[in-house]
């Protein structure tokens, strides 16, 4: 398996960082203070990014076991560039609100693309093999722990 330097390390919980801190600042607030009238579906997307900024606290101290969460921040973002902005932006449509969220966006993808260590990633997530999906003949019975 790849070392990850400790500079690494260090870029990966000061990422971990900005996100305690940027999600703490916008979304906590949001989710404290919210009023009764608030849409359900924005209720849902600040608690899903405060639960995110939540859990960012656990990759500072354990920088390579929380990756998903850096995996989980890419792809949301990924997911909603591709299928959200780009349509839009193809037939013309994007607006104000639309060109703000891209310009909020993008930079994560290019900040999680430059901190997360692929080679790390590829090792451990790709090529090391996955955990069982049956129990082992010379037991019959959960393991203890199972």
């Amino acid at each position: 398996m790849p070392n990850v330097s400790m500079v690494r390390l260090y870029v990966l919980r000061a990422t971990y960082l900005l996100l305690v801190v940027g999600l703490g600042l916008t979304m906590w607030p949001a989710i404290i203070h919210h009023s009764s009238t608030m849409p359900r579906m924005n209720g849902v997307v600040y608690c899903l990014l405060g639960a995110l900024g939540a859990l960012s606290l656990l990759g500072i101290r354990y920088p390579l076991k929380m990756l998903p969460l850096l995996f989980f921040e890419l792809v949301w973002k990924v997911i909603w560039l591709i299928f959200i902005a780009l349509p839009l932006w193809r037939i013309g449509q994007l607006n104000v609100e639309i060109l703000e969220s891209v310009r909020d966006t993008l930079p994560g993808v290019i900040i999680m693309l430059l901190v997360i260590p692929w080679p790390y990633v590829i090792s451990y997530y790709v090529k090391q093999p996955g955990d069982r999906w049956r129990w082992k003949k010379d037991a019959g019975k959960p393991q203890s722990g199972d």
